[in-house]
């Protein structure tokens, strides 16, 4: 699972309305955000950056191939 933990949500719905593949839903009786799809997060931390109070821990972090060129 991408999205870790959801932690200190507001219930403000923007990870819902900027999740590209729409994993993200509001509880019904809570009212926080929760993980319904995980497995089809694309971990492009979207939600993680538009969150207005840092709520979401992603792992793993998307690692950058880095390339070497040789000669």
């Amino acid at each position: 699972m991408a999205i870790e933990r959801i932690d200190g949500c507001i219930g403000c719905r923007t990870c819902v309305r900027t999740c590209p593949t729409d994993v993200i839903r509001l509880d019904e009786h809570s009212g926080k955000a929760r993980v319904r799809y995980p497995a089809d997060c694309q971990i492009c931390h979207l939600c993680r950056l538009y969150c207005p109070v840092g709520a979401i821990t992603i792992t793993p972090e998307k690692s950058i191939p880095v390339v070497v060129p040789w000669g």
